[in-house]
């Protein structure tokens, strides 16, 4: 499949599911949809992140030894393969929000955990993405739509897990740390990987044109 189409589609979905979980921590939407509503949508964002996930990391090539002699393409291949790692972890926390009235033992089992693993995993990835970009470019250079996106994408990855220490629930307690911060947190988060995803999308007409026999451009 053209490069350039996967880009595109990588894009999309990534800017799907930040909207998704953007939409699910707006405040005043979880008291106009109900829990379940709620909780889907963010289930819905994560297997467009997943789906995204898993298209970049194609899109970066598959793992062979002593193939890369490039530490940015290295850096480049496990960040995209950690990011897919944490968005099933997204999967399966959104999936376990969706049974309702869990104890809180079980939600710290079931939602917070793979939730707090999946931000991690986030973390690392944008640290590599970082590490990757500097390689190629340089770690200032704000002129470059690369660049930002990159640096987006690591202040979501910071919001997302602030967003997950706010969601731990201490021991004897019954109430997360702070449930403005899950919701600013994912909010936030959500927006930088929106901005960073169409930034680096691939136009219409880009794509349209990479299609084309070489002799019909």
């Amino acid at each position: 499949m053209n490069k350039l189409l996967r880009l595109r589609r990588e894009s999309l979905g990534f800017a799907i599911g930040s909207i998704c979980f953007a939409i699910g921590a707006c405040p005043g939407y979880l008291a106009l949809v109900g829990e379940v509503a709620c909780n889907i949508t963010f289930f819905v964002g994560s297997i467009f992140f997943t789906i995204a996930g898993f298209i970049q990391f194609r899109l970066t090539g598959r793992w062979r030894r002593g193939a890369w002699k490039s530490k940015a393409d290295w850096d480049d291949w496990w960040s995209a393969g950690i990011q897919f790692a944490g968005t099933l972890f997204f999967n399966l926390s959104t999936f376990a929000a969706l049974f309702l009235n869990l104890g809180a033992a079980q939600y710290q089992h079931a939602v917070w955990r793979p939730d707090a693993f999946g931000s991690i995993c986030f973390l690392v990835s944008s640290g590599l993405a970082v590490a990757a970009t500097t390689h190629t470019q340089s770690l200032w250079d704000p002129d470059a739509r690369n660049w930002w996106s990159t640096w987006l994408g690591m202040a979501g990855s910071v919001f997302f897990a602030a967003s997950a220490i706010a969601a731990y629930i201490a021991p004897g307690a019954t109430d997360p740390l702070s449930a403005e911060w899950i919701n600013l947190g994912t909010f936030l988060g959500a927006i930088g990987f929106l901005v960073a995803a169409l930034l680096v999308k691939p136009s219409r007409k880009a794509v349209h044109e990479s299609l084309k026999p070489p002799a019909a451009r």
